[in-house]
C-alpha cells in the first residue's frame, strides 16, 4: 500500500499543484491508516472493504482524538481511495460509507487594528534583532503568510521594485504585494540588521536568528508572545492571530473576497469565506448609516 500512498501525493503534487504543507499532512494521515490496516492483517489496498474504514474511525474516536482531525483524516481517506478508484487500481471505492463527525465551527480570534498597531510599535529600537523582529511583525501582517513560509523565505524571494514577496513552494507559488511600512521595515533590517546577525557566515535565508542560523517557528512564537505582553494585549496572541486579522481586516474593508483566497493560499474559497462572518458587526453599522430606512 505504501507504493499507492506515494503514487498518489506525487499525483496531488503534479496534477492539484498541493502546497509542500498540505502533501506532508496527507502523508502522515494515510501512513497512521497504513499502520492500523497492517495490525488487522491487510497489507494491499484493493484488500480494503468499507468496514475496514468504518472501524478505523471508531478506532480514532476511541483514541480521543478531536473531531477535526478525524474529519482531516476522513478527507485524506476518501481522496486516496477516489484516486485509486478512477485510475483503476482498485476495484470499488471502499471509502463512500465513512462519515465525518460533526464539527462546530469557530470563528477565528482576530485583532483591532488599534491592537495591531500597539504590537507593531513595540520592536522600536536600532539593534539587529529589533531591526528583524520589526521587518518580520510588518511583514506577517501585511502579507498573511503562514509562519512556516515567513520563517523559509529567502531574501531573493523579495521583490522591492514590484513590492511583493513569492512564497508557497514550488507546486503551489504565489506572488503576495505589501505596502510601504513593511517595505521600510525589511529595507532597515537588511541594510542595518541582518549582516550582524549573519556574522562572518553565508545564508540565503532572510530571517536570521542571533546565531546567523535561520529563524525556527518556536523563536518567533517567543518573541511574538513578547510583543504581545510589552503592548499590553490580553487576548492569545498567535502567528496565525495575524493571518485571520490580515483577512479580516481587507475583507472589512471591501476587498474581493477571491483576491483574499489568493493572497492567502486557501484552495478552497469557502476556508476564506469564514472572514465575511467577522465583519458582520461592520457590515450592519454601514448598512444604518447608509440606508434610507437603516
Amino acid at each position: 500500500m505504501g507504493r499507492e500512498i506515494d503514487e498518489f501525493i506525487d499525483y496531488l503534487y503534479r496534477e492539484k499543484h498541493i502546497a509542500e504543507n498540505t502533501g506532508v499532512s496527507y502523508r502522515r494521515d494515510l501512513a497512521k491508516l497504513q499502520e492500523y490496516l497492517k495490525g488487522i492483517g491487510i497489507t494491499e489496498a484493493g484488500q480494503v472493504e468499507p468496514k475496514d474504514l468504518v472501524r478505523y474511525i471508531a478506532y480514532l474516536e476511541a483514541r480521543n482524538f478531536k473531531a477535526a482531525t478525524i474529519s482531516r483524516n476522513i478527507a485524506s481517506i476518501r481522496a486516496f481511495f477516489q484516486y485509486l478508484y478512477q485510475t483503476g487500481k482498485v476495484e470499488k471505492d471502499a471509502s463512500e460509507s465513512i462519515q465525518a463527525p460533526k464539527i462546530q465551527k469557530h470563528l477565528p480570534e482576530v485583532m483591532t487594528v488599534e491592537e495591531i498597531s500597539r504590537l507593531l510599535e513595540q520592536p522600536s529600537g536600532t539593534g539587529a534583532k529589533e531591526l528583524r523582529d520589526k521587518a518580520m511583525l510588518e511583514l506577517l501582517y501585511a502579507t498573511g503568510i503562514r509562519v512556516t513560509e515567513l520563517i523559509g523565505l529567502e531574501v531573493s524571494d523579495v521583490d522591492f521594485q514590484t513590492c511583493t514577496l513569492s512564497c508557497g513552494g514550488e507546486h503551489r507559488e504565489r506572488r503576495i504585494p505589501f505596502g510601504v511600512n513593511a517595505q521600510k521595515a525589511l529595507l532597515a533590517y537588511l541594510e542595518k540588521g541582518r549582516q550582524e546577525l549573519l556574522k562572518e557566515g553565508d545564508s540565503r535565508i532572510l530571517f536570521l536568528n542571533c546565531s546567523g542560523q535561520p529563524m525556527s517557528r518556536q523563536g518567533f512564537w517567543k518573541l511574538l508572545k513578547g510583543y504581545g505582553r510589552q503592548a499590553g494585549i490580553e487576548k492569545e496572541i498567535t502567528p496565525h492571530t495575524l493571518r485571520h486579522s490580515f483577512a479580516a481586516h481587507l475583507v472589512e474593508n471591501g476587498a474581493d473576497l477571491k483576491i483574499v483566497q489568493e493572497m492567502l493560499g486557501h484552495s478552497d474559497i469557502s476556508t476564506t469565506q469564514v472572514y465575511m462572518h467577522l465583519g458582520g458587526n461592520r457590515m450592519r453599522e454601514v448598512y444604518a448609516k447608509a440606508h434610507p430606512r437603516g
